[in-house]
């Protein structure tokens, strides 16, 4: 059943009340629901570790991040404007939106097939490293099919149905991936996996909201779009330019032994990010998008928002940071990745900054201050290609990972930023579960020092260290906190 004054404006899909509850459910949801699914791509990632190389990881990637530079190309930022539309979108808008992104997604394909001898020769990819090329390509064109059903959702901030596809996805591109992994067949896991997830991931999400394809370009839709949709896929070329194509240059000074070591770090410091903050930005795009005009309902959003990423983001880069050393000691399979721990300090920084940032980016991007993330982006991109390729070359993979903790610094510009359009509370929303955390990781450190390493002493710690950081928040935050779980609790259960 719908919730009450849902459509007592027809050009408007939901107003500010059911915004506000189907944002803090959206969030339930997302974390809630796919807490577990992390877990289980978690524990895959933890079994592909022990079965497969850091040469082997360094190769897929390098082809995945080759892939995903050049699939930029496939978009204009169109999705991203229907998403962050004021107005009920019509449906020469998503027929527009469709067939555009088609198009471009269809030339790019076809580009990767005929340009991927030169790919192979440049990057020296294997017979195997090829088809992953191939298969990643094919995935690529897959997901683009999903991209109108995902849309919808979205708007409608109707996430408890968005995840469904994402499980189903995650679910069986791990359970395939760790299986092969297992029985030996290396880089050729991942061709398979990636298939049957593109496959998967397309029939569940029209089963979940259909929608009945359709081409359709309207030059006044499409303009309208575009106003929004440029300057934001801009800002997504500076991000693909700084990530992608960046991990492509890097790769050539690091090779894949070492790419794997960086990516293996990357990969662990940005998990917190995975589990908890995509969720949140995931709902407060289109939840701020909403509310823009709303600047008291804004603030108290954007704080509760980042209070609640750092929370849970904080303690798990800490508790990650002082647990490391133990956990390569209890698993010996393991100790191939030693080499990741500075490089994975360094990135927790950077985790830790970025789970802060995103946030305050999502807010200027979802009420219009477009231009604004651009030039920051702009900052962070000739920051990142300044930095990392004359840092790698000078201390390898340590010298690549203290790059992205420099550039992660400057990010306190953001904050200032924000600050002058809101007036949110950076130490009630990020220094308060910070200090929590570092008291948890003095603990955790110490401790860790005198006792032995096993499974029972890294699941002691594991335990108390999580009781230590709850009631330091506990004492630091106050009554809210304890508010803002039943809050999340009930809306989890749809009570």
């Amino acid at each position: 059943m719908e919730e009450t004054g849902e459509h007592l404006d027809p050009t408007v899909e939901v107003n500010l009340d059911v915004i506000k509850k189907r944002a803090i459910k959206g969030i339930a949801v997302l974390t809630g629901r796919t807490f577990l699914l992390n877990i289980i791509t978690l524990v895959a990632q933890g079994l592909l570790w022990a079965f497969i190389s850091p040469a082997d990881f360094g190769v897929f990637i390098l082809v995945s991040a080759t892939i995903n530079f050049l699939s930029y190309f496939a978009d204009i930022g169109l999705g991203a404007a229907l998403i962050q539309k004021k107005e009920k979108p019509q449906e020469r808008d998503f027929k527009t939106v469709f067939a555009v992104q088609e198009i471009l997604v269809v030339t790019i394909v076809l580009i990767v097939f005929l340009i991927s001898p030169f790919l192979t020769r440049v990057n020296h990819l294997s017979k195997e490293a090829v088809y992953l090329l191939y298969a990643l390509n094919i995935s690529f064109f897959l997901a683009s099919l999903k991209n109108i059903p995902s849309i919808i959702l979205e708007r409608r901030l109707n996430f408890a149905k968005f995840v469904i596809p994402q499980v189903v996805e995650n679910v069986t591109y791990n359970a395939i991936l760790v299986y092969l992994a297992w029985r030996g067949f290396g880089i050729s896991s991942f061709t398979y996996a990636v298939l049957a997830r593109g496959i998967i991931g397309v029939i569940a999400i029209y089963l979940i909201q259909p929608w009945k394809p359709g081409f359709q370009i309207s030059k006044e839709s499409l303009k309208d779009l575009l106003k929004f949709g440029i300057p934001y896929q801009l800002n997504n070329f500076l991000a693909t330019v700084k990530d992608d194509g960046l991990t492509i240059v890097v790769g050539g000074i690091l090779g894949t032994y070492g790419l794997g070591i960086l990516g293996t770090a990357q990969k662990l410091a940005q998990y917190p990010l995975r589990f908890f903050m995509d969720n949140v930005t995931k709902v407060t795009f289109p939840a701020f998008s909403r509310m823009q005009d709303e600047r008291e309902a804004l603030t108290r959003s954007l704080n509760r928002s980042i209070l609640f990423i750092a929370l849970l983001v904080f303690p798990s880069l800490v508790g990650l940071i002082s647990l490391f050393p133990m956990i390569i000691t209890v698993v010996p399979k393991y100790q191939k990745w030693a080499p990741a721990f500075i490089p994975l300090i360094f990135l927790a920084i950077n985790s830790s900054l970025a789970s802060v940032t995103t946030q305050l980016t999502n807010l200027l991007t979802s009420v219009g201050r477009i231009k604004t993330t651009l030039k920051l982006m702009v900052m962070w991109t000739a920051l990142s290609w300044l930095l990392l390729p004359l840092l790698s070359k000078r201390w390898g993979v340590d010298g690549a990972a203290l790059g992205y903790a420099i550039v992660g610094s400057s990010s306190f510009i953001v904050f200032y930023l924000v600050k002058r359009f809101l007036n949110w509370s950076v130490f009630d929303a990020a220094g308060k579960p910070l200090i929590a955390s570092v008291v948890m990781g003095i603990y955790l450190y110490f401790l860790g020092k005198q006792i032995s390493a096993n499974v029972f002493n890294l699941v002691f710690l594991v335990v108390t260290g999580g009781l230590l950081y709850a009631l330091t928040a506990y004492l630091l935050i106050g009554k809210s906190l304890l508010d803002d779980v039943k809050k999340s609790i009930r809306a989890f259960i749809g009570k």
